[in-house]
């Protein structure tokens, strides 16, 4: 199914640099906060917009809301979906995200 382009690239907010999202660098695979309603075929088809790659998997999870505490009042961070995204072998994405590497 084909979506609107500029729908698309809305849709990845941010790639993730943790420690254990550059291990999985060394997978090929990359690690991108997303909105919260997309879907996996749209995150797969913006990140190809996006990037010159071809995507061979998508990975997706919301990890639960953490409580935060300020003074007596009790409120939660904001939710957020995170994609794990497995590149066919060879595509260059890790020279695209950080040139100076």
């Amino acid at each position: 199914m084909e979506y609107n382009p500029g729908d698309l690239i809305d849709l990845v907010k941010r790639p993730i640099v943790t420690e254990k999202a550059t291990m999985l660098m060394e997978l090929n695979q990359f690690t991108f906060d997303v909105d919260r309603k997309a879907t996996k075929p749209m995150i797969k088809q913006a990140i190809e917009l996006l990037f010159p790659v071809k995507v061979k998997a998508v990975n997706t999870h919301i990890p639960p809301r953490k409580r935060r505490r300020v003074g007596k009042f009790i409120g939660y961070k904001p939710g957020y979906k995170r994609a794990i995204i497995t590149l066919v072998d060879g595509d260059p994405l890790r020279k695209v995200l950080f040139p100076d590497v």
